[in-house]
């Protein structure tokens, strides 16, 4: 059997005056190492990119956290300058890659701005700044030179019992590293509340009635994968989605 495939959307940024389709490679890194993946970037471009040639190619969608935000008309509200910074190549791959994936049953893992995008993807909306609202937690990432701080694990969240992440996390309580100012809003008519915080903020999902593994999770599990156990379990997961996918289509 081949080695499976997974495609990771690209970001659209600009360095010195020249715009490059960049990934960041903690997710390549734990794509290739935790989930024993072959990886194809897929540039973000506002128009160009067909959706099912991709899928054709791949047994997996990886769509990876990022600076930029998913944009507010998306899901039905006006932008404000404090909403941004916007990627409008990356929303428009991620969003339809997440909603063909879904209807091929190619497996799909959202970390970070990914689960924000499949919250949008399936309708659902989210909320900026989320610490400026009564009773939730400063959920940013700390501003530190030193990325192991920065992406230390410190937060708990809460696996519910008979979620599809139980197998896989445990229930209860687990330790992870939640950095972020957006959060879903309100969830996705399609979309299962798998964990959340102790502050209410919802920290992963999955897709209802998934024809394979379809998981959403606002932590960082990519970044701790080769020594943290969870970490490694979510990527696991995914791997074997991926490998089983790739086995069917050769079959």
């Amino acid at each position: 059997m081949s080695k499976p495939v997974v495609a990771i959307p690209c970001d659209f940024r600009e360095f010195d005056g020249n715009v490059w389709h960049v990934a960041a490679h903690q997710y390549v890194r734990a794509a290739v190492e935790g989930a024993g993946l072959m990886v194809f970037l897929v540039p973000a471009l506002e128009a160009g990119n067909d959706v099912d040639e991709i899928l054709d190619r791949v047994d997996g969608v990886l769509a990876s956290g990022a600076r930029s935000n998913v944009h507010p008309s998306l899901y039905g509200r006006e932008a404000s300058e404090a909403d941004g910074p916007f990627d409008p190549g990356r929303d428009a791959t991620s969003l339809p890659l997440i909603r063909r994936a879904l209807d091929r049953g190619v497996p799909l893992f959202a970390i970070c701005r990914g689960i924000q995008e499949l919250n949008v993807a399936l309708g659902g909306t989210l909320a900026s700044e989320i610490q400026e609202q009564p009773g939730i937690w400063d959920h940013r990432k700390p501003e530190v030179p030193d990325l192991d701080v920065a992406y230390g694990i410190r937060q708990d969240v809460v696996v519910k019992e008979g979620s599809c992440l139980a197998p896989v996390l445990g229930t209860g309580r687990v330790r992870v590293n939640s950095l972020h100012r957006q959060a879903i809003g309100a969830a996705a008519p399609r979309l299962a509340v798998e964990a959340v915080a102790d502050d209410g903020t919802i920290e992963a999902v999955s897709v209802i009635g998934a024809k394979a593994f379809a998981v959403g999770v606002q932590w960082h599990p990519e970044y701790w994968v080769r020594t943290d156990a969870p970490s490694a379990a979510l990527f696991k997961a995914f791997g074997d989605a991926a490998r089983a996918y790739c086995e069917s289509k050769a079959s």
